[in-house]
């Protein structure tokens, strides 16, 4: 069977032989990556390194290798969105399992282990600000997954049905059609073990109106938090909404790598309480990942 050959307009090699939007280069990719969402937030992870080998920035993308402890590992900024998420997951894979020279799938995968540290709203009484939270099921709602074969396979469809119907979105087509994905069990035992918050996270579209926010423009439904709130399923509830968690688990999971996110809370949607200085304390969950990848 012939090997699949990836295009130049598909597969955007520099002139320097790195990867269209990361500008890095398949050497520098360590097997266990941090993803951060601000670009300033990179600097503070790798700020813990013992060594560095590879420092380079490229728009909002921000990428650091080095060691922490012998162990090898990159952080990027990604930026903000599921969007930004497809390009950094698929230009990390394509340096992982994706020959430059010839442009042909590797014979053997090379399986990545993939953190997302960032920031989240809580949506229930047991996620205050400074929750540690850690996301089990990740839901999306901003339709990425659902462009890629194979989406079917690596979903919960019966959760998703359940939630649509719970929301009260099925059949309307103004909707979102979201999609709900496991992250890696082990990564997830591993980095959450018995300190951290567990359960669904909803990553939403945007920050605003996605996200239950109302300033100048209404919402098209005013009890949508609400019922985000109240869904249960399994005995398990959502906690948090952010932006990127569904399409990392998705992408990972197609790609036979493994992923989860863990968040900090800043703010509490429910008692509609914030820690403005939140920034002061996401270090301690940024060393704890640290340790436990």
């Amino acid at each position: 069977m012939a090997k699949k050959h990836f295009a130049e307009s598909e597969l955007i090699i520099n002139g320097d032989g790195s990867v269209f939007h990361l500008h890095v280069k398949p050497e520098h990719l360590a097997d266990k990556v941090i993803l951060v969402g601000d670009p300033g937030r990179v600097e503070l992870v790798a700020s813990h390194f013992d060594s560095r080998e590879c420092d380079v920035e490229s728009r909002e993308f921000h990428t650091v290798t080095g060691t922490y402890k012998g162990k090898r590992i990159t952080v990027i900024s990604t930026g903000i969105g599921c969007d930004n998420i497809d390009i950094v997951m698929n230009e990390v894979d394509a340096l992982a399992n994706i020959d430059f020279n010839t442009r042909e799938e590797k014979e053997q995968l090379r399986q990545l282990e993939v953190v997302r540290i960032g920031t989240c709203g809580g949506l229930q009484l047991n996620t205050p600000p400074g929750t540690f939270i850690c996301s089990e099921y990740s839901i999306g709602f901003d339709g990425l997954l659902n462009f890629y074969a194979g989406r079917n396979a690596v979903c919960n469809l019966q959760m998703e049905r359940a939630l649509l119907n719970h929301l009260g979105w099925s059949g309307n087509m103004c909707q979102p059609a979201p999609y709900v994905v496991a992250a890696d069990k082990e990564l997830v035992e591993r980095i959450a073990k018995d300190d951290m918050v567990r359960g669904f996270t909803v990553a939403c579209g945007g920050f605003f109106g996605p996200q239950g926010r109302e300033l100048r423009i209404p919402l098209a439904d005013p009890h949508q938090n609400e019922k985000i709130e109240s869904f249960e399923y399994e005995g398990i509830r959502i906690n948090n909404f952010e932006m990127e968690s569904s399409a990392l688990a998705g992408l990972a999971k197609l790609m036979g790598h493994k992923a989860t996110t863990v968040c900090m809370v800043i703010a509490n949607r429910r008692t509609k309480n914030a820690d403005t200085g939140y920034k002061s304390h996401i270090d301690d969950l940024i060393k704890t990942v640290l340790e436990r990848l």
